[in-house]
């Protein structure tokens, strides 16, 4: 009971705390004005292409930073002004900001936005895929589809328009030429991808993030585990994917850029294969270097995973 108590008291304080900190952050901060639609995005990579559908039209906020992992996350204070002041949020949706934790659940009901009217799954019209040892949880990781991808962008594209009809002509200009090559990138990789050997079609990397992926390029994706938590690299974990591994022709596995390398390099020293590149799945790459956008991301690691599989 005195432990309830006391979470009950920190938790209260900190939302005092918050409260505190975005009212009197408005009310001390002068109008920019601005005329552009204030957008927030959980994480980098809808960031991203929240900024290629809407153009000079937006000023975009990214709440988890580049190379952080969005699935538990704690929101600082200026992800929580940002919240508030914004006129559009965009989560991925599909379990991976609202599971867990839910911290952007708690985000949204602390800031007074709603799911929606302000608040959208960029992943509205995907079809999902579930976890493979839980059948009734969503694997989030859509964007790694390059078609979905496509309809990430239609779906922001029809809420920036609902939003801001003046500018709808722009969104729709924007979203289409980005569409466009966005599914050339998706159609080379389909036919690339089919001249390889069956053999050779397994995708082996530290979390089970890659199910939209190979269901696109006709790839078997092996992991250490389902998803980052706790739970990583575990010797039961080990063991399973050293079992897969042993079946195949494959001479190279790959680790991703979210996550500890440690896992997967004891994974490569006991199956004498070599770790062969690091591959984005949940965030884009520190600005300025490869993988920086949602397509040079996309295409770093179909450029990698082909790479290696077929060497």
């Amino acid at each position: 009971m005195k432990k309830l108590l006391i979470t009950l008291l920190g938790v209260s304080a900190m939302l005092w705390g918050v409260h505190h900190f975005v009212t009197t952050r408005a009310a001390s901060q002068p109008a920019t004005g601005t005329d552009k639609l204030q957008v927030v995005a959980t994480n980098s990579i809808l960031a991203d292409l929240v900024q290629e559908v809407g153009g000079s039209h937006v000023a975009v906020y990214s709440i988890v930073r580049r190379g952080v992992d969005p699935h538990e996350y704690e929101p600082r204070p200026s992800d929580v002004a940002a919240d508030a002041e914004a006129d559009l949020l965009f989560h991925n949706g599909l379990n991976l900001e609202t599971g867990g934790s839910g911290w952007f659940k708690k985000l949204v009901t602390t800031t007074g936005q709603a799911f929606g009217k302000t608040v959208f799954a960029a992943s509205e019209g995907v079809t999902p895929k579930h976890l493979t040892t839980n059948k009734a949880e969503v694997d989030p990781h859509a964007w790694l589809d390059l078609e979905n991808g496509v309809q990430y962008v239609r779906t922001i594209q029809r809420r920036l328009s609902d939003a801001d009809p003046a500018n709808a002509a722009a969104y729709q200009q924007n979203a289409d030429a980005y569409a466009d090559k966005l599914m050339a990138l998706h159609e080379a990789a389909v036919a690339k991808f089919a001249r390889l050997p069956e053999n050779r079609r397994v995708l082996v990397t530290s979390e089970g993030a890659f199910k939209y992926f190979g269901a696109a390029y006709g790839v078997t994706p092996t992991y250490i585990w389902e998803i980052n938590t706790e739970s990583q690299g575990t010797p039961a974990q080990l063991q399973a994917v050293l079992g897969k591994l042993a079946a195949s022709s494959g001479k190279h596995v790959f680790v991703e850029s979210s996550v500890s390398p440690k896992a997967m390099q004891k994974v490569a020293k006991e199956s004498g294969r070599t770790i062969y590149a690091k591959l984005f799945t949940d965030s884009l790459a520190a600005a300025g270097t490869t993988g920086d956008t949602y397509y040079t991301m996309m295409k770093w690691n179909l450029d990698q995973i082909y790479a290696g599989l077929a060497g």
